[in-house]
């Protein structure tokens, strides 16, 4: 599925997005159990880290992003949350190199 940023994180490594912002924008979250995220096919390790939320879950960042998926979204590959002003700010597509994609598809 594609992930996203939420600008006003502003590349903090911790999240802002919470109670109805994270309904609609889930956390990328690790697995109860799971300490390290895996870097997939296109993805940079080193740029692969994780942040405590509030309430305890580990959750995935990319370049000191938090990384979101979006419900809007149903099958891979779909990126309908792309540039929109949602729940207090801007989402962008995450690049592999770790940095927002602004354009529209």
């Amino acid at each position: 599925m594609t992930l996203y940023l939420f600008v006003p994180d502003k590349r903090s490594g911790h999240s802002t997005c919470y109670k109805l912002c994270a309904q609609g924008w889930p956390p990328l979250l690790l697995p109860i159990g799971v300490t390290t995220p895996v870097a997939g096919r296109g993805v940079k390790a080193s740029l692969l880290r994780t942040t405590r939320r509030k309430g305890g879950t580990t959750q995935v960042t990319y370049n000191r992003w938090p990384l979101y998926l979006w419900v809007g979204d149903s099958e891979p590959g779909q990126a309908t949350g792309q540039g929109i002003n949602n729940l207090g700010g801007l989402w962008y597509v995450l690049s592999p190199d770790g940095n927002a994609i602004t354009v529209h598809p």
